[in-house]
């Protein structure tokens, strides 16, 4: 099934819900006028629509291969790619004396949901990329920013973070791999990394590696780690000491080579301080997952297409709401109203992550630095719930369009089938969504001693909107029972229903946002207001009821063994 880009949703989601104009109105960004990002945001769509999204078959059937230690991208993907970074869509948002466009992150945010949604193998290269961007320009020096950013933003060179060993998932304080001096400034990584996306390929010229390892006399725990930048190929234009030992078998996402990658001496420099690896890490890491949450939004947006698509077309049984036998798909209650529940929990969670950009946008450029503070909380907060709630948006999604289908659905050359496999793995990526709930219930609601979570509270009241007030009455009181539990088995154990009812809660608030809108077209309206409608009656009243997980904390399983279960 064709993939369409939902410009109009994207820039509605943009300017009506998550009020970009803020963004859009500052000098930095006075090139960013309505104008401009629609060429963009159409641009994109076009690409997506008519290079990505044919791909996206070849990419799950075929899959990326690796040859004599040498990786091979899908079919079509490295013409694809250089096709992208030619067009210049690397470097939306990067800044202008690196080569970039310096368009707002927001805009770009929207734009790359259409490339997630065509392509959600394709999209995770250019995503890592833009997150080394991220890391390189808070952290580098001015050799490694003189010198690899313009590459990077450009697309001639493709960028990536390699955390993750046997021992060391989550953990990263379990990190072995090596960097010892190399007596000439420089270092030499020795060890393996596993679960590499992107690790290695032939779309691009260079790939740059961005690893965690220790120093030969660094302490245990995370405060021992450091971050290094190793390329593929070096400045003399020999291969560096890396290469990949294999390819992961996957779930999904075959058209992304997942490696594992071996680092036998390859020449390294050292990014930012010694013993600060994590922390500019997750420099890189944030950045890489708000794009994450809007992959999830985007494959919900493909397997939403496609489930409504085949509910018009395949007829089966008799509906109610219409005379003719058999009826299609729409016209059955159920199945419309799965469809109605994929379409309200897509439009929360896209306004949900440009909110986020919006507040990241004005974090950095906002005209006071009241007004930017005010905003990195926000950005703050709002980060966990808009990876952590979008992509398992993208997992129900993608499951209910499988259930549409029915048996076809379940047999693999619908295509239903791939969005769910593909779906699945962004809730656990970029920090699982069990850290994400933790992240935010341990660190996130202490910032300003509880403001960003009272000014977030505040915001959602002023609203005005009845249906969402038993839900923000549930947060506050979810809230305050968090905030007197920090660090106890009972706040780790209710982290995640407490992100659910704060997802499910801003994703109200942008729902109400969108309902009290002035749109001149009214059948547009009509569809924005009926979404609403059903988000208030299916989605929010499930909000209270989660006061009730997060109030019982871990009483419910503490005392339970292995045994007994």
């Amino acid at each position: 099934m064709s993939y369409r880009a939902p410009i109009r949703d994207l820039n509605f989601a943009l300017y009506t819900v998550a009020d970009f104009g803020r963004v859009s109105a500052l000098e930095r960004f006075a090139s960013a006028d309505e104008s401009t990002v629609a060429a963009v945001l159409d641009g994109m769509g076009k690409f997506a629509e008519g290079v990505l999204a044919p791909l996206n078959r070849i990419g799950d059937t075929e899959g990326a291969r690796i040859e004599n230690g040498r990786v091979t991208a899908a079919k079509g993907f490295a013409d694809a790619y250089r096709r992208y970074a030619g067009d210049g869509w690397n470097g939306l948002s990067a800044d202008v004396e690196h080569g970039g466009q310096g368009l707002p992150r927001a805009a770009a945010l929207a734009a790359f949901e259409c490339v997630h949604a065509a392509n959600m193998a394709f999209g995770l290269c250019p995503t890592l990329t833009e997150a080394a961007v991220h890391c390189l320009v808070a952290h580098g020096d001015e050799h490694q920013k003189s010198f690899y950013l313009p590459k990077l933003v450009s697309g001639e060179w493709t960028g990536m973070m390699n955390l993750t060993e046997a021992q060391a998932g989550s953990d990263l304080a379990l990190v072995r791999c090596r960097a010892e001096p190399d007596g000439n400034g420089g270092y030499r990584l020795t060890g393996q990394k596993i679960f590499i996306t992107w690790g290695d390929h032939d779309c691009a010229d260079n790939i740059i590696h961005l690893v965690l390892a220790r120093l030969p006399d660094a302490p245990e725990g995370v405060k021992g780690i450091s971050l290094f930048l190793a390329p593929k190929i070096l400045a003399n234009g020999t291969a560096n000491g890396l290469r990949p030992l294999s390819l992961e078998h996957k779930l999904g996402i075959h058209g992304s080579p997942t490696c594992v990658m071996s680092y036998e001496g390859a020449q390294a420099e050292l990014v930012g301080q010694i013993g600060q690896g994590l922390p500019h890490m997750f420099t890189m890491m944030n950045a890489a997952r708000l794009n994450v949450g809007m992959q999830g939004v985007g494959i919900a947006e493909r397997a939403y297409q496609q489930a409504l698509a085949f509910s018009l077309e395949r007829r089966q049984g008799r509906s109610p709401w219409a005379s003719d036998y058999p009826a299609r798909l729409f016209d059955l209650p159920d199945v419309r109203r799965m469809l109605m529940l994929m379409k309200s929990k897509i439009v929360a969670a896209r306004a949900i992550c440009l909110s986020t950009a919006v507040a990241a946008d004005l974090a950095e450029f906002d005209t006071t630095a009241e007004a930017r503070e005010a905003a990195k909380l926000r950005e703050e907060l709002l980060v966990p719930i808009a990876k952590a709630w979008s992509t398992d948006v993208g997992v129900e999604v993608a499951s209910l369009g499988v259930q549409i289908h029915g048996g076809m659905g379940f047999i693999e050359e619908t295509g239903a089938a791939q969005h769910y496999r593909d779906a699945r793995i962004a809730p656990i990526y970029e920090g699982t969504n069990g850290i994400q709930a933790l992240d935010l219930a341990g660190r996130k609601l202490s910032l300003g001693n509880g403001a960003a979570m009272k000014a977030l509270i505040a915001d959602t009241r002023a609203a005005d909107w009845a249906p969402l007030m038993p839900g923000i009455d549930a947060l506050e009181r979810a809230t305050a029972t968090m905030m007197t539990r920090k660090g106890s088995p009972d706040a780790l154990a209710a982290a995640v229903p407490y992100l659910q009812l704060a997802g499910t809660v801003v994703g109200g608030w942008m729902h109400a946002k969108a309902a009290s809108a002035k749109i001149g077209d009214a059948n547009y309206a009509k569809t924005v207001r009926s979404l609403a409608d059903f988000y208030a009656a299916h989605v929010l009243p499930t909000a209270p009821g989660l006061v009730a997980a997060v109030e019982s904390g871990a009483s419910p399983f503490a005392d339970i063994s292995a045994e007994a279960l």
